[in-house]
């Protein structure tokens, strides 16, 4: 088993990938333990109100997973400075994650609807709903999928062993990922925002943290 991780990334790449599915977690999950009982916050403006379901592009919601398997193996299978700046800046992104759920908690409850309404629907209804039941409305901003999604954009950007098409199908997706947040009533347009900023700034930070290279 262990060879055959190896042949997908090198194990500093896997050792990063462990510590980033940790910080996430803690993040997503263990910043609710903190705010159970809170007061949480709409941050939905005018044209949020606006945006209509579109139960469809839970497809690409759903698909961003496969996206972020793509793109963090592709860095991880690049060189250990581009690891190690990506991932540092991932990580930093997801602490600033953290400070944001715990210091404004937020919610999507009075624009979402009941899961249950959806049941008669399509497929794609039914997997809205799925989501809704799956995925609680809070911890929103900035939003995890589009950071991630962003991340992933970015670091193809910096790949040096990547085709010239990869960086432009990743930010295809990435923009599908966040429509899709919108569409599917999972987040707000300042969500979007916040995702993005939270990893530019992440990405920033890692940019400034001294590198001191390595065997690849």
């Amino acid at each position: 088993m262990r060879k055959k991780l190896l042949k997908i990334m090198p194990a500093y790449s896997w050792k990063m990938t462990a510590l980033l599915l940790g910080a996430n977690y803690a993040a997503y999950f263990g910043t609710r333990v903190l705010t159970a009982g809170r007061k949480h916050y709409s941050m939905a403006c005018l044209l949020d109100r606006k945006i209509p379901l579109v139960p469809f592009f839970v497809l690409f919601y759903l698909l961003a997973y496969v996206q972020w398997i793509v793109g963090f193996v592709m860095i991880g299978r690049d060189s250990r400075e581009t690891v190690f700046r990506v991932f540092s800046g991932e990580l930093m992104a997801k602490g600033i994650a953290m400070a944001c759920f715990l210091l404004l908690p937020t919610t999507m409850a009075p624009l979402r609807p009941g899961a249950g309404t959806l049941q008669s629907g399509d497929i794609w209804c039914r997997l809205t709903a799925l989501v809704y039941r799956l995925d609680a409305p809070d911890n929103l901003f900035p939003s995890i999928h589009c950071l991630e999604s962003w991340v992933c954009f970015r670091g193809a950007l910096k790949l040096k062993r990547a085709p010239v098409w990869y960086p432009r199908a990743m930010l295809a997706v990435t923009l599908l990922v966040f429509a899709s947040t919108v569409l599917v009533r999972q987040h707000v347009l300042a969500d979007i925002a916040g995702g993005v900023a939270a990893a530019e700034i992440g990405m920033a930070m890692a940019g400034r943290l001294p590198y001191r290279g390595g065997k690849e």
